[in-house]
């Protein structure tokens, strides 16, 4: 034992003497510092890189070679150092110099020994670098991981969201209603999933337009509109030598509007008098006092039927027809209240609409009877201002269309005769002001025109169409073309159709609908222009419900709306095409004995043209 302990004394000594050589600046010559010639050795640099690799093995200070039984103090000195994971920002040396640390090289039987103070401290300050980049790697993940959560999360929760069905009327809208209005309110909402349910909404133009690419698209549109009316006055100035200005195709259209007024003035008394009054009255012969209800019943149905017969057929059509597609909806939503109540007698009678509600309804924005709308707080007089402002830019926009593309085009069609060549070409000619004209009585009509009348009334539901143009099948572009008009076909057309068959005939109900459509659309196309041509009506029954059939909402994907696109810009030529050329052929070619058999053959068949005439 005694000379054990003498024997570690020894090497002690010498382990100490070795450390404060080295510490010193090795000013005493050593094995380590200087090699056989007495020159100063100079060690090779350790990379950070071999440092980083040997940190799980050993720690600052400690030997490399512990293989001596001699060595167990120090193992018991030396815990060993975790091992980190690599990242592949952190490979290689820091700022591009390598670490320097002494090489611990064993002279014979000597042990290693440890770095200087200096080097420790530039390592330690690595490893703590080492640490910070770590941390940011991780934080960068973490944040890239948590993001991508996030936008998952707020897709589904979008799309789930769209699927939920809105309550009837929001309160945000709506004063606070006390018990006896919503017990009133019970009879006049319809039953769940039986009718339509208005909600507070805005149009979906008026979101898109917030976006700035959306926007720059209707700035494209300005611009073609300043192109027209550049390109008009310039030529207008070199063929006249003066600017010309007169609109005669706006002043033909709109220039009898004393007239306009007073026709829509009577008309609008008469749905407002006639199918209200029957109503009242006929609700009374139902409370039990009458001894004859259905006898009544039969004598103000014919008399509602005598009514629209007459309306139809010696008032302007537009504007007639969606009266009575209104006074319909208002018949159509009260009298199975009444009958209901009729039937049985238990509970109060129903309160019958009042006055006021049906003047409401008239001039709201839609084709669908509710007692009760969802409504905005205020009126934006400035929204109302800039709509009705758009609505009159979109009437010239498409006068500049007319002037520019179309009447030049068929003054000199007319004075040739038509083969199919001609034809053809006419066609193609036309699809570009066809699709002018559609994008103009969308945007000027069911967004402008609507919603100026909807912020008036303060009218909440501003659902006036969906996003038709992403439409990649022709059923799901009836839909969302035009909401206001597909939701009363769809209540009070198909929906009754399959009630009254027991919901045993769902083609026969949309050959119906469709009948029905093209049918009031040829209508009022020929009262206006004065002349039978069945174009559209042929568009709708044929390729329409062919395409309906073909292109469903089975088909996704972006060449389906291509498709669509495509059937949609070739229709437009088509019914810009035909009916131009029988406008012109009805102005060349007058009947001279008028004949029904002659109202109905199209002019534009047998016509010798003349000399053109405006």
């Amino acid at each position: 034992n005694v000379n054990a302990r003498g024997h570690e004394g020894a090497d002690d000594v010498r382990r100490r003497r070795a450390s404060q050589q080295i510490s010193a600046g090795c000013s005493a010559p050593h094995p380590r510092c200087f090699n056989g010639k007495g020159e100063r050795r100079v060690e090779p640099h350790t990379p950070l890189t071999q440092t980083s690799e040997t940190l799980g093995k050993r720690a600052p200070g400690c030997p490399s070679e512990m293989e001596s039984g001699h060595d167990s103090v120090l193992r018991s000195r030396c815990p060993g150092i975790p091992k980190f994971p690599s990242f592949p920002d952190l490979d290689g040396t820091l700022d591009g110099k390598p670490s320097r640390r002494e090489d611990q090289e064993d002279d014979g039987d000597k042990p290693a020994t440890t770095s200087n103070g200096r080097i420790e401290v530039e390592h330690m300050i690595s490893k703590k670098l080492q640490l910070k980049r770590k941390a940011e790697y991780l934080k960068n993940d973490l944040m890239r991981q948590f993001d991508s959560q996030v936008n998952d999360f707020m897709d589904s929760l979008i799309e789930e969201s769209a699927t939920l069905e809105p309550a009837p009327l929001p309160a945000v809208f709506s004063p606070p209603l006390s018990d006896k209005e919503r017990n009133k309110l019970r009879h006049f909402r319809p039953p769940h999933g039986q009718g339509k349910h208005f909600v507070s909404r805005r149009s979906l133009l008026d979101e898109l337009f917030e976006v700035n690419h959306i926007r720059t698209i209707y700035h494209m549109f300005i611009a073609l509109l300043i192109l027209f009316i550049l390109s008009t006055l310039v030529v207008d100035f070199i063929d006249e030598g003066r600017l010309v200005l007169d609109f005669d195709l706006l002043v033909f259209a709109f220039g009898q509007i004393p007239l306009v007024v007073c026709t829509w003035l009577c008309m609008f008394l008469s749905v407002l008098v006639v199918p209200f009054a029957l109503f009242h009255l006929w609700s009374q012969t139902q409370s039990g006092n009458h001894s004859h209800p259905r006898l009544c019943s039969v004598l103000f149905v014919s008399i509602y039927l005598l009514y629209q017969f007459f309306a139809l057929g010696f008032l302007p059509t537009y504007i007639v027809v969606r009266l009575m597609m209104k006074a319909h909806s208002f018949i159509r939503e009260n009298v199975p209240r009444v009958l209901t109540w009729a039937k049985d007698k238990t509970g109060p009678s129903p309160v019958l609409p009042q006055v006021s509600q049906y003047l409401y309804f008239l001039f709201a924005p839609t084709l669908i009877y509710r007692d009760k709308y969802p409504r905005n707080p205020v009126i934006r007089w400035g929204y109302v201002a800039t709509k009705l402002l758009q609505v009159l830019g979109s009437l010239f926009y498409a006068y500049y269309v007319f002037v520019r593309l179309c009447i030049p085009q068929f003054r000199s069609i007319s004075l040739q005769l038509m083969d199919v060549r001609a034809t053809v070409l006419c066609i193609f000619n036309s699809i570009l002001p066809g699709v002018l004209v559609l994008f103009l009585a969308f945007f000027a009509f069911l967004h402008c025109w609507l919603n100026a009348f909807a912020e008036m009334l303060r009218f909440a539901d501003r659902m006036f169409y969906k996003d038709w143009w992403n439409s990649t099948s022709f059923a799901n572009y009836y839909r969302t073309w035009n909401v206001v008009v597909h939701d009363w076909l769809y209540y009070y057309m198909y929906r009754d159709f399959l009630w009254m068959s027991e919901k045993r005939f769902k083609p026969a109900a949309m050959l119906f609908v469709f009948t029905v459509s093209a049918v009031v659309h040829e209508y009022i196309l020929a009262v206006c222009f004065g002349f039978f041509y069945p174009v559209l009506f042929c568009l709708f029954m044929c390729f329409g419900m062919m395409f309906n059939f073909i292109l469903h909402d089975q088909r996704k994907g972006p060449i389906w709306n291509i498709i669509m696109w495509t059937s949609l810009f070739l229709g437009h030529g088509v019914i810009i095409c035909l009916y131009s050329q029988e406008w012109y052929a009805q102005q060349y070619c007058p009947i001279k004995e008028p004949s029904f058999l002659e109202l109905l053959k199209p002019r534009s068949w047998s016509c010798q043209r003349g000399p053109a005439v405006d």
